[in-house]
């Protein structure tokens, strides 16, 4: 039986947010994103027509197009609203794998005998739409690759259906950059040697690809061939992450304690990051002497960033830790992980900011996790 996958994406996601909320917005150019120094983290059609980009930084964005509106952006009101989608979703898809805070995939094989599955994912689409008010596009094919490239080319609001038979006359004359995991780097070098369409891509022997690119040559090549056997997988496979520390003795000392729980949070934000995973509940937990343990929890928008969790995991200490009593344990957990990566933070910071965690992450990744950190947590842990 032939796989029926469906790949679900919001149209614009933070501006149609933006816009339900606000109708005045309609029509106009409009940039989400975090001030002078920030950089764009999403944009309206209207704005992407001169050349706006998300990830470009907002005085390049304001060159280009003078006229947009700047909003700051509601990561509140995204997470709320990302929700609701899900929740429609999930009430009629029976496999439903949540990719990232405004997309969905969705396993509907078999239902073509029962029930069309072009027509049952429409009427799905139609009621994310009556019932949480966003635009969405979609894309029925056989495999997670071929309908989440159809459905960026469908954009926006575009639904299309590519079946098995027309997968290559599909995927052949579009641009490698299509592909997901085609990132600049991958881009430059095909183009190099004179690889630009997706079928002289798939002419390549998967050898050649492996010997240019690495152990994901052959994956490339089979993405370009059309070939994609990964499964959706419901994204709370991952329900949290977590850690803690237990003292040899029992300790009082506060700037110590708080130190370790930065260094917690530095170690598992990266994880979040490397797994490309966002988190929406951060949870501090702590252990007496006496072994009367408590926590406390606190909700954030969708994040991966060390410095958002550090200030509600030390928040949090503070109001958990009300006694003058010895600690004997102190742990953090991240909680409601969705897929994601740390792009959804665009409107909270500068290009310097996140230009210095991808800095970190690379040499964090090349040298392993210790070669590079806080400076006051390395001085600390090591006393």
């Amino acid at each position: 039986m032939a796989r029926a996958i469906v790949h679900m994406d919001m149209d614009t996601f933070f501006v149609s947010c933006e816009r339900l909320t606000n109708s005045s917005l309609n029509g106009i150019p409009l940039i989400i994103g975090g001030g002078d120094r920030g950089v764009v983290a999403s944009c309206s059609y209207e704005a992407r027509k001169f050349g706006v980009r998300s990830a470009m930084p907002i005085r390049m964005a304001m060159k280009l197009c003078p006229q947009a509106k700047i909003i700051r952006g509601d990561m509140d009101l995204y997470s709320k609203l990302s929700a609701n989608v899900t929740q429609v979703i999930e009430e009629k898809a029976p496999i439903v794998e949540k990719a990232s805070i405004d997309e969905h995939y969705l396993d509907i094989t078999g239902m073509d005998k029962f029930y069309g599955c072009y027509k049952w994912t429409e009427e799905l689409a139609q009621k994310v739409m009556k019932e949480v008010g966003l635009p969405i596009s979609f894309a029925l094919s056989v495999n997670k690759t071929v309908c989440k490239i159809a459905t960026g080319e469908g954009k926006p609001r575009g639904n299309l259906e590519i079946s098995e038979n027309n997968v290559r006359s599909f995927l052949n004359p579009l641009s490698i950059q299509k592909i997901p995991m085609v990132g600049e780097v991958t881009f430059q070098l095909l183009t190099r040697i004179g690889i630009r369409n997706i079928q002289t891509l798939s002419e390549m022997p998967p050898e050649i690809l492996q010997q240019m690119i690495g152990k994901n040559g052959v994956e490339l090549w089979k993405k370009a061939n059309g070939i994609d056997n990964n499964p959706v997988e419901p994204y709370k496979e991952r329900k949290s992450l977590s850690t803690e520390r237990t003292f040899i003795q029992d300790t009082i000392d506060i700037p110590v304690m708080k130190s370790i729980l930065v260094g917690m949070v530095e170690k598992l934000a990266f994880q979040l990051r490397s797994e490309q995973w966002l988190t929406s509940t951060v949870v501090v937990k702590i252990k007496y002497a006496n072994f009367d343990t408590q926590t406390r929890q606190v909700g954030v928008a969708y994040t991966s960033a060390d410095h958002v969790l550090i200030k509600s995991v030390t928040e949090l200490f503070d109001k958990l830790y009300d006694r003058r009593m010895r600690l004997r344990m102190i742990g953090i957990s991240f909680k409601g992980l969705v897929r994601g990566t740390y792009q959804i933070d665009l409107f909270e910071d500068t290009v310097e900011m996140l230009s210095l965690y991808e800095a970190l992450d690379k040499m964090k990744k090349r040298f392993g996790f210790d070669a590079v950190g806080r400076a006051d947590t390395i001085l600390k842990n090591n006393l």
